[in-house]
């Protein structure tokens, strides 16, 4: 990703992340979804070397949290997470993230604008 490039978060399907049948596939679904060729290019983001990224890819080799927080930043989603979670018996139809304050902020603002336009519609036919 581009310095003055933002990344916003792509949706994934439960479905594509529970046919995968390994850490390295749901690694490759993740840069798959973000656009990435797994090459240079992600590598280089990664701040990693080709060798390293492949082991993570083989599972011979662990990602710490830090590198592996910043691939799903890089990519856009969290296939690798929610691939973990699966692992565990987690149902990913039931998953959601936590609303951010400026999402709850966002959610309120449409739901009073959807109030009021009731309010002044409902004004108008009377």
């Amino acid at each position: 990703m581009k310095p003055n490039q933002i990344s916003l978060p792509l949706e994934v399907r439960p479905e594509e992340v529970m046919r995968k049948q390994s850490l390295g596939s749901a690694i490759e679904l993740c840069a798959e979804l973000g656009g990435y060729a797994l090459d240079k290019t992600l590598q280089q983001e990664l701040e990693v070397d080709k060798a390293q990224f492949s082991r993570w890819q083989s599972g011979t080799e662990g990602i710490v949290w830090p590198k592996f927080v910043r691939l799903m930043e890089l990519c856009g989603n969290d296939a690798p997470l929610l691939w973990m979670l699966h692992q565990r018996g987690y149902d990913l139809h039931s998953i959601r993230r936590r609303e951010t304050e400026t999402e709850r902020e966002n959610r309120l603002l449409r739901e009073e604008n959807a109030a009021l336009r009731r309010v002044l519609s409902g004004a108008a036919t009377a």
